[in-house]
């Protein structure tokens, strides 16, 4: 009895905990790759991470956006092992003037916007204002004379810089020209600062000369609203391939502008279910969670419920619902949100950046694990030193620093308390396979908004977004990175915002390394397109592209009889029986009932939609009442 009794207990207590896995995930290295001290990491308010390349040498910089201190430029340093400031204080360094100590900066963002090649970063600045009119201009930088200099101190371009309050910055492609838009999402005070999209007017503009005239473009491409904007995701989450605009906003509902193709935008969240009127969303990132080809959103809502919602349904019939489990949609002080494969197992995770409001709020860390025909399962993962219950955290991103194909996890923290930036290393799923796919424009910058496609010979197709958004007041790298665990991968497909595609195949030689794709200046498709492996499910069509097999029409009879009904699916196919229900009710996932269809009302999926998993309180109970049972 006394060992029934322990074992019970052990259950018990496994039960309270949910599913938590108890190997962390990551481990600080903060004081080897970036140590506390007043140049390269000082104790500071800090806001935004961007990733970009801001020397072209192939390595990227993490630039982070200073608030009460100067913006920083870490660059890896390979010799010394460690993390330094490039942006020295010294009026004759050429990063000086990104320091930027008078403004009060937030959001940060990179991206070609007249077409050089080089990306320039734009700083939204704050000062003074939580929202309406700020006391001090954005910034946006480029690369000039040898020097950063900001467009917006230009003369021609006095009118256009914002003096508006907001949050994040992103960038789009809208017209896909490979010269990227700055899209602003303001923090509106009555009809005082609508969003904004500044883009280099081209007719008027001599890049070769330096001189870049700016111009803003919202109301020309429908999106100067009036909300309090928050979170910004751009990629082509509806549309095949031009990028659309997800805004998670404060106070008012989110929109999502889908792109009409000529670079103007209709806002269609509440029609798609996506508008979440009375929550605060903040931290927003693109994924495919279910593997179905389709672009998914995650979000973080402020100390309300996080949603994860899935795409679905026909081309104009398109909805999104949430899927969000209690325990991943439990409310918290969330900011970034960033959805990475951190183990390369091929899994996706979902990373809750939370600041320490009112009292401790440990960061949160759950694995999206796929499962045939039906919804991921969210296990809730340990951390590891990357839980921070005391951080202030405010931003954050995910890149490689040091080559080894592991993705490093960089926190900046502020607001409420000065702290220096967290760097982690991920320790799980070290010998597993992965590739890391970086896109060009035609200009040879990076191609933000772009989608790669990576087909293995066991798993499947893999989709990833190089979002000209994401996180929080952040940006992500500009690098589709794929976790292959033992799996091997086959074939690639990268979508440009223009729509053009190149396919290829990838060598084994290849896994384990980046691949740059080049965009495909030739026009001319060749006549015969080199043989591709696309993998199981697929096959490559006669345009060289790898597609889905449709089993239920190449293979009439793949079902068997006690469930005839054959219904293809993105890779795979599924049978269920011939189950006929009444209006309103469709059958389940293997047809042996009659389910309500999901309903929306107001934008928000039917609780009963859905199955959702045992409440942990009920199994509880169930847990205590086995234990008395056994006793």
């Amino acid at each position: 009895v006394p060992r029934m009794l322990v074992l019970c207990l052990l259950s018990l207590a496994w039960l309270s905990e949910g599913s938590q896995r108890s190997e962390p995930m990551f481990t600080a290295v903060t004081h080897r790759l970036l140590p506390p001290d007043y140049d390269s990491n000082p104790t500071q308010l800090n806001y935004g991470v961007a990733v970009t390349d801001l020397d072209a040498d192939g390595d990227f910089e993490i630039v982070v956006a200073g608030y009460n201190g100067p913006n920083l430029v870490l660059k890896y340093d390979k010799a010394r092992g460690r993390l330094v400031n490039v942006a020295e204080d010294e009026r004759d360094n050429p990063y000086y003037a990104l320091r930027d100590r008078q403004g009060n900066a937030i959001g940060v963002t990179a991206c070609d916007i007249d077409g050089d090649g080089r990306e320039e970063i734009y700083f939204l600045n704050t000062n003074n204002a939580f929202s309406g009119m700020a006391t001090y201009t954005d910034k946006l930088f480029k690369l000039r004379n040898g020097r950063w200099e900001d467009l917006l101190s230009d003369e021609v371009n006095r009118d256009v810089a914002s003096r508006f309050a907001g949050r994040s910055v992103a960038c789009v492609d809208r017209t896909g020209s490979g010269r990227y838009s700055i899209y602003i999402a303001n923090y509106a005070s009555g009809n005082i600062g609508p969003h904004a999209l500044i883009e280099m007017d081209v007719a008027a503009s001599d890049p070769a000369r330096g001189i870049v005239v700016l111009v803003d473009v919202a109301t020309q491409a429908g999106v100067n609203k009036y909300t309090g904007g928050r979170g910004v995701a751009v990629g082509p989450i509806l549309s095949d391939s031009a990028s659309d605009i997800f805004c998670g906003n404060e106070n008012s509902p989110n929109f999502l502008f889908h792109n009409w193709g000529d670079g103007t935008y209709r806002d269609v969240a509440a029609a798609v279910g996506l508008d979440d009127p009375y929550q605060h969303g903040r931290g927003v990132a693109l994924a495919d969670f279910n593997r179905d080809g389709r672009v998914d959103i995650v979000y973080g809502n402020w100390n309300g419920p996080h949603r994860l919602y899935l795409q679905s349904g026909a081309r104009g019939r398109v909805r999104f619902r949430d899927i969000a489990t209690p325990k991943f949609s439990m409310p918290s002080p969330v900011r970034t949100v960033i959805a990475a494969d951190f183990d390369n197992d091929q899994e996706l995770e979902v990373f809750f950046n939370n600041i320490a409001y009112r009292g401790s709020s440990a960061n949160r860390l759950f694995r999206l694990i796929r499962r045939e025909h039906s919804d991921p399962v969210m296990e809730e993962l340990n951390p590891g030193d990357a839980l921070e219950p005391e951080g202030r955290g405010t931003g954050g991103a995910v890149t490689d620093f040091d080559g080894d194909g592991m993705l490093d996890l960089i926190l900046s923290h502020g607001e409420s308390m000065a702290q220096p930036i967290s760097i982690f290393k991920g320790i799980q799923g070290t010998s597993n396979n992965w590739l890391r796919v970086i896109p060009r424009t035609r200009f040879g910058a990076f191609a933000r908004g772009a989608k790669v496609v990576l087909f293995t010979r066991h798993s499947g197709a893999h989709l990833r977004i190089i979002d000209g958004g994401s996180g929080y007041l952040c940006e992500m790298e500009p690098v589709a990175h794929f976790g292959l665990g033992h799996d091997k991968a086959s074939s690639l497909e990268v979508t440009w915002p223009d729509g053009r595609v190149v396919v290829r195949a990838v060598a084994s030689s290849e896994i384990n390394s980046v691949l740059e794709v080049p965009y495909p200046l030739d026009a001319e498709e060749p006549l015969m397109p080199a043989p591709l492996e696309c993998g199981q499910g697929f096959s490559q069509h006669e345009n060289g592209r790898c597609v889905d097999i449709d089993e239920c029409t190449e293979f009439p009879f793949v079902c068997p009889r006690d469930k005839p009904v054959c219904i293809n699916t993105y890779g795979g196919y599924r049978c269920r029986s011939n189950k006929r229900c009444s209006r309103g009710f469709e059958p389940n996932e293997d047809g042996t009932a009659c389910v309500a269809q999901v309903a929306f009302f107001g934008g928000y999926p039917s609780a009963g939609s859905w199955p959702r998993p045992p409440p942990s309180a009920l199994l509880l109970v169930l847990g205590l009442c086995l234990c008395i049972y056994a006793l």
